[in-house]
């Protein structure tokens, strides 16, 4: 089955086979010993917004989120007064929760019994869903916490429902039950070779592995990723792809990068991001007197598409900015950024200057989806705020 035919200038085409599998689900007894994580309460009107982030592990789930936090107004910092190794983080409009704290094995178990973190039978879908839906209804949880220092299950902390709830890690779409409880879901789509020089990077240079290890590391969880994480991209509103450049021939280094922004058509409370002319193809390479550019260059490109049988809108960038302060010039080309004032991608560009991808498309596109959530929270809020002033209305 064809996973994405797209019609932009120079876009590969990607296929996906879906292979069957089986969960086996197990649920379990937790402590009464919750610490509390205290957080805006919902949005008066009712439910809580969920917005799912799914990767696999060192794809950049955390610099999305921190792009993502800045965006709904001001960053999430780990709660205060609980467990120092939790992975939530809570700020004043979204609360982030990791997946991996619905692990049902812990790191000892799972070594035992051959499985890997990515594999469903290590993870307890049953809590999850029960968890996700009671936040999402108004109520509050006692949420497990899996400890990545000591890989070990910790007690539980309690999660009060925030106005947005972002579920980000290995599954948030895996499961049937959590997936119809999502407002928006996000998929990053990193391929093999740009994985692979990711690791390099991080194992190598932070973590001191050798190159032999990281690559026995990533053939290990290969067949579960293939089968477990990678299918859940065909669910996702929108796939942030992260490709080798064809700028340069024959690329080896992988310091330049090609994105690919794919936005499925009607979503709700969702326009895609077009440029120039909504529905068109089109290739446009900026680089002159208004956008410097050293070699390769930059080069967007913007057309539409199936993907996993779904009508899509490709936004598509090639190469990398040499000045962050110029990326205005592109912004006033793109359209339905949902934006609140004139250079607002580019201020969030700068703000976080500092972060991975942000001199290439994968910080651009972050940053637009990050602008998109936040429109589509508000105009649910807008919603339900006319709902419960006018019962009547339908």
């Amino acid at each position: 089955m064809d996973a994405f035919t797209a019609h932009t200038s120079g876009a590969a085409t990607s296929r996906y086979s879906p292979a069957g599998t089986s969960i086996l689900l197990r649920s379990r007894r937790r402590g009464h010993f919750p610490s509390r994580v205290s957080c805006s309460a919902a949005a008066a009107a009712g439910k809580t917004v969920v917005i799912g982030l799914a990767a696999d592990s060192g794809c950049g789930k955390s610099t999305f989120v921190r792009r993502l936090t800045s965006v709904l107004g001001g960053g999430a910092e780990p709660p205060s007064g609980g467990n120092p190794d939790s992975n939530t983080l809570v700020g004043s409009t979204a609360t982030v929760i990791c997946l991996d704290d619905y692990h049902s094995l812990d790191r000892a178990a799972r070594k035992a019994r051959g499985l890997t973190a990515l594999d469903p039978r290590a993870n307890d879908f049953d809590l999850m869903y029960e968890q996700v839906r009671a936040i999402k209804e108004g109520r509050a949880v006692d949420k497990p916490v899996y400890n990545h220092v000591t890989g070990l299950l910790d007690p539980p902390e309690r999660i009060a429902p925030p106005k947005i709830l972002v579920i980000e890690g290995l599954h948030p779409m895996y499961d049937e039950r959590v997936r119809d409880l999502l407002d928006f879901s996000i998929y990053l789509d990193i391929s093999e070779e740009v994985k692979f020089a990711w690791k390099i990077q991080r194992d190598m240079a932070e973590r001191g592995h050798s190159l032999e290890s990281i690559k026995a590391s990533i053939d290990a969880r290969k067949p579960d990723f293939d089968a477990y994480i990678d299918p859940q991209k065909q669910y996702a509103d929108a796939v942030i792809e992260v490709l080798p450049t064809q700028l340069i021939p024959n690329d080896e280094e992988g310091k330049v990068l090609r994105v690919r922004l794919i936005m499925k058509e009607g979503v709700r409370h969702f326009a895609p991001v077009y440029l120039f002319d909504e529905g068109s193809v089109v290739t446009w390479i900026p680089c002159g007197r208004k956008l410097s550019c050293s070699y390769p260059g930059i080069k967007f490109a913007y057309g539409f598409g199936t993907y996993f049988g779904h009508e899509v809108s490709v936004l598509e960038m090639d190469g990398q900015f040499d000045k962050l302060d110029e990326l205005i010039y592109v912004e006033t080309h793109l359209s339905n950024l949902s934006t609140k004032f004139y250079g607002e991608v580019a201020q969030q560009m700068l703000k976080h200057a500092d972060l991975p991808g942000s001199s290439n498309g994968t910080g651009l596109f972050q940053t637009i989806v990050g602008l998109k959530v936040r429109d589509l929270y508000e105009q649910i809020a807008a919603e339900r705020a006319d709902v419960t002033t006018d019962p009547l209305r339908v």
